[in-house]
């Protein structure tokens, strides 16, 4: 799993864990080799890689004697809401090499390994907004778009060669960068305002889509590929 700590990581690799015993996680704290010893502490049957860049991860895998069967691409970047006008190319490609870039290239090292096996299976973590665009997520909302129309891409292609490519699409989901806990929970006019937002009336709890996650990642069910399962409580 990429960005182990971040996004939807914090709800899913207790369930990951649970399921499949052992999880190769990247983070970029995990450069600091504290934080990743820390990390394996905090999860037990959790392999913090060091590693940074999609070549890497897959050479530091290889001197494991790994060979990886499910990837879950959970990417970020930040995002700085700006109108369209304003906002700089290189916010662009940075949010693109971060969100896109990062993956595709992943994919593309691990990808024959899963051919010559006949079986794997790809979750990418996108988003949803691009249902309803709001104002100053189209940085976001157009690589988060792209990284969904590449999975499903790969989802086709690769499906002949037993690999199973799926998309989790979150919006509302609680963090603490985006949804803090106090402004949208314990606030009556915060948790009033995603109730006017959200047909189940709340945010998503990162255990939830970590479920999700798992369940996708777990190959119980062989013949779903190709699929956009929004994680919206309901929303739009």
């Amino acid at each position: 799993m990429t960005h182990a700590c971040q996004y939807t990581g914090p709800g899913s690799i207790p369930v990951l864990l649970r399921d499949q015993g052992r999880v190769y996680c990247h983070d970029l704290s995990f450069s600091d080799e504290g934080k990743a010893k820390a990390f394996e502490a905090d999860h037990p049957g959790s392999v913090a890689l060091r590693a940074q860049t999609p070549e890497e991860l897959v050479a530091e895998l290889a001197s494991l004697g790994v060979a990886i069967e499910t990837v879950i691409h959970n990417d970020v970047h930040p995002n700085t809401p700006l109108p369209i006008e304003q906002i700089p190319i290189a916010m662009f490609q940075e949010s693109l090499a971060a969100l896109l870039l990062f993956p595709v290239a992943l994919s593309q090292e691990l990808l024959p390994g899963m051919k010559a096996a006949k079986r794997g299976r790809f979750v990418f973590v996108t988003s949803a907004r691009y249902r309803q665009p709001e104002f100053g997520f189209s940085v976001a909302t157009t690589v988060r778009s792209a990284m969904t129309a590449f999975a499903q891409s790969l989802a086709r292609e690769a499906a002949p060669y037993g690999i199973q490519v799926n998309v989790v699409a979150p919006n509302y989901l609680y963090s603490e960068v985006y949804y803090p806990r106090a402004r949208f929970i314990d606030d009556p006019e915060g948790s009033a305002e995603i109730a006017g937002k959200v047909p189940m009336g709340r945010l998503g709890k990162p255990e939830e889509a970590g479920e999700l996650i798992g369940f996708l990642a777990s190959g119980k069910s062989q013949f779903v590929t190709g699929q956009v399962i929004d994680f919206t409580g309901g929303w739009p």
